[in-house]
């Protein structure tokens, strides 16, 4: 899939509203003993998701 392909950019889109979701799970107290391994999982892809919207930017 090419980087500037438009479904690219809805994947990058789909997997931002997933992670806010998870994010909003972790913070209603959802899973506690996992709480710890899903909030770095949930970090990592943010992390992620920011470096690919970086290369997708012109220039």
């Amino acid at each position: 899939m090419p980087l500037n392909d438009p479904s690219t950019l809805t994947l990058l889109d789909q997997l931002t509203e997933d992670r806010l979701w998870l994010l909003q799970q972790i913070d209603g107290g959802r899973w506690p003993d996992l709480r710890l391994d899903l909030a770095a999982l949930e970090r990592e892809l943010g992390q992620l998701l920011d470096q690919a919207r970086q290369r997708l930017e012109p220039g």
